[in-house]
């Protein structure tokens, strides 16, 4: 009977799922990912409640989501100052803060996490919003280390558990993997597909293979060549040489400092700690280097390269 209940329950949830388009989303962190996955999601008119433990960082989230919507602005209505001020405020509309990840999950369709890459502060995320989210809410991680499988065994809603990796600067980079695992039903995964095309952005289908994502390898092959190169020659002609010849909207070690230095490091520890027999997520003794200093990035005012 438990399991012919557990069965009934499940379709159920998977029709809602099939049924319900994604109109309302929690983005739960308010870096500069979450920030940036909120701010595509008001633009293209998704109702969005952004996430995180205090107002003082809430209140920079916005003030970031707002520089990068005045960039915009600048390009897109430079002859319509007054349209360029009313898309401005049209967007912020769409987007509101909360301390309290318990009570928003309450009335949204899509949950994406956008946190530090430590699987059991995700898991514990999930763990309790999973009681309070209703059946059809779909959660999505947006780790680019973690299995996803394992993030979402914390939760009883494996069916309604995916991936969803975005690429900084999120605003800029049109590439979106949406990842699909074991637990992953269908209808899930069409929605997340539906959901990163009414983003504007390009999603393609990264099913895990041993829990890999298909880009990480190259992102960790890419990383070891550029720190490889750097202590021959110049960053600076490497991030030109890359922006000018492979079309990357920032160069690799502008988009580092972008980052973060500390998250960047983070993360190729996260790799290295799971296949140290791999010399592609070897440390890089450089980034530890800078790490160790305190130069972090934009942050810090400091990093690969220095900032006024």
């Amino acid at each position: 009977m438990a399991f012919f209940t557990h069965q009934i329950t499940r379709t159920l949830c998977s029709s809602a799922v099939r049924n319900a388009a994604i109109k309302h989303v929690t983005v739960i962190g308010g870096g500069l990912m979450g920030s940036g996955i909120a701010q595509v999601a008001a633009v293209t008119g998704h109702s969005v409640v952004l996430v995180d433990t205090s107002e003082d960082i809430l209140k920079n989230s916005a003030k970031n989501i707002q520089g990068s919507l005045k960039r915009v602005v600048k390009k897109k209505f430079a002859d319509k100052p007054e349209a360029g001020e009313e898309f401005v405020q049209k967007v912020m509309n769409n987007i509101s803060t909360s301390t309290d990840a318990a009570s928003v999950v309450q009335k949204t369709d899509l949950v994406v996490e956008a946190i530090v890459e430590n699987l059991k502060v995700k898991q514990a995320l999930f763990s309790t919003l999973d009681k309070v989210a209703p059946a059809h809410t779909i959660f999505v991680s947006n780790t680019s280390s973690l299995p996803i499988a394992d993030i979402a065994s914390s939760t009883a809603r494996l069916d309604r558990f995916g991936g969803l990796h975005f690429f900084n600067p999120v605003p800029m980079m049109k590439l979106v993997e949406v990842i699909k695992a074991a637990g992953t039903s269908q209808q899930t995964f069409d929605a997340l597909l539906d959901f990163t095309k009414a983003l504007g952005k390009h999603p393609v289908s990264s099913h895990l293979i041993q829990h890999c994502f298909s880009l990480r390898t190259l992102q960790a092959s890419l990383l070891s060549g550029f720190m490889n190169e750097v202590c021959h020659g110049s960053k600076e002609d490497i991030d030109v040489a890359m922006k000018l010849g492979a079309g990357y909207p920032m160069g690799p070690f502008e988009l580092l400092d972008y980052v973060g230095l500390d998250t960047s490091k983070f993360i190729i520890d996260g790799w290295y700690e799971k296949e140290p027999e791999n010399p592609l997520f070897a440390p890089s003794p450089l980034l530890n280097k800078l790490v160790a200093e305190g130069k972090l990035g934009k942050k810090t005012g400091e990093g690969f390269y220095k900032y006024k």
